[in-house]
């Protein structure tokens, strides 16, 4: 357990809303330099006694769909979901601060990506989180770039964290009844605690606010590529990839869900078109 928890929620909280505001400017500069004005759109919702949480949306040019929630929620599990989380077993209270970014791009040929982080509280705490890059089409020389860069990040906390998480990452990230990883693999972890706040929490720091700025590079160099409807359908079928994970097997989805969250919220994360 970190000492003093109350001070790390307010800590995480904080940083969480600092967090959105940073990644909803970088996102909206992306637009901005392709000769977008597409803004982010922003929703409030309020649960009394439950939590509350803000939405944050941009249907742009450059971006298909984009979302970054952010909420605050706590209460009792339910006793049957209390028997699936740590240290719930005896006392079912929890709290949890979380912030989830997807993006969902117009170009084929441009990757989706997730990001999140997550600090839940119950007899015990932790954090967890991850980032993971969803091309529709394979290319190795980015798949390299996104995986050194993440490297960078995790480097700087701890020189065991990359290849333990890509491995989490590679074994969370898979689609058992197609047989195959749903990404090109990243990093993952869950249930972090070292005993120091001060490291666990500058860790997620680095992950997190690494990513939109690895991202933009990304996009830098495939936005302005051609694409054809041949290509935008193979990308329309890769994404009812993405859909089906999110809806079977995705944990921040169930947790969502089990915890009578807000469902819009919740399934946001989903693309704006997908094909089977």
């Amino acid at each position: 357990m970190y000492n003093n928890i109350d001070l790390c929620k307010k800590e995480a909280r904080g940083w969480y809303f600092h967090l959105r505001d940073f990644i909803c400017q970088q996102f909206e500069n992306i637009e901005k330099r392709f000769g977008s004005s597409k803004k982010f759109q922003y929703k409030t919702w309020d649960r009394p006694s439950r939590g509350r949480g803000e939405v944050s949306i941009m249907h742009g040019d450059i971006f298909g769909k984009v979302r970054v929630n952010i909420f605050i929620i706590f209460g009792n599990l339910s006793e049957k979901f209390a028997k699936e989380i740590p240290e719930t077993e005896n006392n079912s209270v929890f709290w949890v601060c979380r912030i989830s970014i997807v993006a969902h791009m117009k170009s084929p040929f441009v990757p989706a990506i997730h990001t999140n982080t997550r600090f839940i509280v119950t007899e015990k705490c932790w954090l967890g989180g991850g980032t993971d890059l969803t091309p529709a089409f394979h290319d190795e020389q980015e798949k390299n770039f996104f995986h050194q860069e993440l490297k960078k990040a995790c480097d700087q906390s701890d020189l065991s964290y990359y290849p333990k998480f890509k491995e989490e990452c590679d074994c969370y990230f898979f689609l058992p009844h197609h047989n195959e990883a749903r990404e090109v693999g990243s990093i993952f972890y869950d249930y972090l605690n070292t005993g120091s706040w001060e490291k666990d929490f500058a860790f997620n720091k680095n992950i997190v606010q690494a990513t939109p700025i690895i991202f933009t590079r990304i996009v830098e160099n495939k936005v302005d590529k051609p694409w054809t409807e041949d290509d935008k359908e193979i990308q329309l079928i890769k994404r009812s990839k993405y859909v089906e994970f999110n809806l079977l097997y995705d944990r921040g989805t169930r947790f969502g869900l089990m915890t009578n969250g807000n469902i819009e919220a919740i399934l946001m994360l989903l693309p704006p078109y997908a094909k089977w």
